[in-house]
């Protein structure tokens, strides 16, 4: 049984686990940057110490990350995510070093962390993958043959990492070398890994997960979708659970799917399948899978009653296969909606640049329905070192209606100051039609700052003038947990549309 957990992350992934070590009668170690000696989850941890060195660099070396944890006394290591979270290197290490990794094996991270790997165990466990090539490419004219072969347009990705980097849409011949050059330069500069690969692009399309637990068995249970298609340049802004796209007996065969394939390998802890589906259908197809906890796990834990933490913590520390939840007929899903958006330190009026500064006022709402996961505190100070998430705030409600109108009330609430913050952005973002009405996908984002900057070109529109209006017709109508009744909320500025 682990007794001593380390923490081997920052910010509010660090903080969300401390908590729920310390729930569980565990001891709670960590170590910190330079940059981060004044992080909430430290004074959560019974014992931390400083990683001396580069405070960009120090979270990613493995080597300072398991002596740390080992003269700490920890028996276990939670990467968090980010980071060493998806490395097998660093999970064997762990191991190695007499300790347990609070995550999949390193073979499992090799298996499905890696996407032309978890392509071929999709297709082996019979899960629908997105048409493609399930092996990397290396040249233009192997990538040339198999885009002619598949049609264009098509989507070059990097075989490792994620959130967007060392992705490519093509959608001619003549502009495959370069995207191929640019992908791969990309991907070898943020993951250490060059290679790509090429699957067909779906143009319009919902992107929509499954969160797994698996017991390193055989035996995995699938805990419901998350809806993740509202995206900026492939990273995801607002999370939703359930998907208003899928009928439940859709959700349940995705589910289905993604849990036999989490068990064909005997997965072991917390992960997610992620699924596109082409818009207007009821078709979905694999496209690749993340072995860690994600940004948007407490979502699932809203709509479930469960803390995955300790679910991960539970599995990783026993030797023998462990109870599942929602395995018993009869068990299900809490029957609520539930919905996340992320506040970044960005400057939404300067086409989201990162926003750095002292922290003079931090202010994060509550009430009843809403969670907020944050690390931001008067007098921390947001660096450009990692990184920019502040704060995750989450609703429920008995309706979707209900769940979007108080986080759009929570994020109306949420001051951070003077850095900016996207938060009364993706405020605005949650009163538009194309959302509420659930018809949205993961070119929402960017049509909504095109037909921005259309009508500001052609009529000289004032950029919060819609949003505004749209804002007090609501109030005005009463919408049931949408907007308080009386005056409209603070004008806000000009990323209200974009």
């Amino acid at each position: 049984m682990i007794q001593k957990l380390f923490i081997a992350n920052r910010g509010e992934i660090a903080l969300r686990i401390a908590r729920t070590a310390r729930r569980l009668g565990l001891t709670v170690s960590s170590a910190f940057s330079s940059a981060d000696c004044g992080l909430p989850h430290l004074r959560l941890c019974h014992r931390a110490m400083e990683l001396v060195g580069d405070p960009a660099r120090v979270y990613l070396d493995s080597g300072k990350i398991i002596d740390a944890a080992r003269k700490l006394g920890a028996d276990a290591i939670h990467p968090g995510y980010g980071f060493l979270a998806e490395n097998e290197d660093f999970a064997a290490a762990v191991q190695d070093a007499g300790m347990a990794f609070i995550g999949p094996t390193p073979e499992q991270i090799v298996a499905l962390g890696d996407k032309v790997q978890a392509r071929k165990a999709a297709l082996a466990a019979g899960v629908p993958i997105v048409p493609g090539e399930s092996k990397a490419i290396s040249d233009a004219a192997a990538a040339k043959t198999i885009a002619d072969r598949i049609g264009y347009p098509v989507l070059i990705k990097a075989a490792g990492g994620g959130g967007g980097r060392g992705m490519r849409v093509v959608d001619s011949a003549a502009q495959l070398p370069d995207a191929l050059l640019r992908a791969q330069t990309e991907a070898g500069a943020a993951f250490n890994d060059p290679r790509v690969f090429i699957e067909k692009y779906v143009a319009r399309a919902r992107h929509v997960e499954i969160q797994v637990l698996g017991d390193g068995f055989g035996n995995a249970v699938s805990l419901g979708e998350r809806e993740c298609s509202v995206q900026r340049r492939h990273q995801k802004l607002i999370e939703e659970s359930p998907s208003p796209a899928l009928t439940r007996e859709t959700a349940a065969k995705m589910g289905a799917l993604a849990a036999s394939l989490a068990a064909s390998v005997k997965y072991r802890g917390a992960g997610t399948m992620e699924f596109i589906v082409p818009f207007g259908t009821q078709d979905f197809f694999f496209i690749e899978m993340n072995t860690r906890l994600q940004v948007e796990h407490p979502v699932t834990e809203l709509c479930t009653g469960l803390d995955l933490v300790e679910e991960q913590i539970r599995i990783a520390g026993s030797s023998e296969p462990q109870p599942l939840p929602f395995s018993k007929p009869g068990s299900k899903v809490l029957d609520i909606h539930a919905i996340e958006a992320r506040v970044i330190a960005e400057d939404t009026d300067a086409d989201f640049r990162p926003s750095c500064g002292k922290l003079d006022l931090v202010m994060l709402p509550s009430g009843p329905g809403i969670r907020v996961d944050a690390w931001a505190e008067a007098g921390l100070s947001v660096t450009p070192y990692y990184d920019s998430l502040l704060a995750k705030v989450l609703a429920t409600g008995q309706t979707r209606e209900q769940a979007i109108g108080r986080l759009a009330l929570a994020l109306d609430e949420t001051l951070i100051s003077p850095v900016r913050t996207t938060a009364p952005y993706l405020a605005a973002l949650l009163m538009q039609d194309e959302f509420r009405s659930g018809a949205y996908d993961t070119g929402t984002v960017a049509r909504l700052k095109q037909s921005k900057a259309n009508n500001e070109k052609e009529a000289g529109l004032d950029p919060g003038t819609a949003v505004i209006a749209a804002a007090e017709k609501m109030s005005r109508n009463g919408h049931s947990g949408m907007l308080p009744r009386g005056p409209a909320p603070r004008r806000l500025s000009s990323w209200q549309q974009s």
